[in-house]
């Protein structure tokens, strides 16, 4: 498939792939980080969090499918390894075992704010394409990590 077949320029579509694959790479740091922190949190906030961190890591999969998805709608290849998206990924792995509850809430806080500021650049770049349907998912992606950062902050009282 080519881009040219869901109405959008071929050559304005290469940078909205190239950065849908970043990306998904940082989603998926984001998403195992999260699965870490579900597996790992213990403490009196445990009961809690082991919730939204299964919460958010069952919408991280979801992101990353339409992600992935989206790129091949775009006419291109998602990459797939795990080397790419550690490579690729500005996230960084962590090792959540032993980690205080609230040094992984703050974690997910770090990482959510990195995914905003690359959804952000996302919307100029899918903008300047004309792909409005790229740009609607991504300004959906960031609401719902706008909300859920405001939601942590209050949880570790950083709001």
């Amino acid at each position: 498939m080519d881009a040219k077949e869901i109405g959008l320029e071929e050559g304005k579509v290469r940078p909205v792939v190239d950065h849908l694959n970043d990306y998904l790479a940082n989603y998926h740091i984001h998403y195992q980080k999260l699965r870490g922190c579900h597996w790992n949190v213990k403490g009196k906030s445990f009961f809690t969090l082991h919730v939204k961190f299964e919460e958010l890591y069952t919408d991280a999969l979801t992101t990353i499918d339409e992600l992935a998805e989206r790129i091949l709608a775009l006419g291109k290849p998602p990459i797939s390894t795990f080397n790419d998206y550690i490579t690729t990924s500005k996230l960084k792995e962590i090792n959540t075992i032993g980690m205080l509850d609230t040094d992984m809430v703050k974690a997910i806080i770090d990482d959510m704010a990195s995914l905003i500021d690359v959804e952000r650049e996302l919307l100029t770049i899918t903008a300047d394409a004309g792909d409005d349907g790229t740009n609607d998912m991504v300004n959906r992606f960031m609401q719902f990590k706008e909300k859920n950062t405001w939601m942590l902050r209050s949880f570790v009282n950083e709001d």
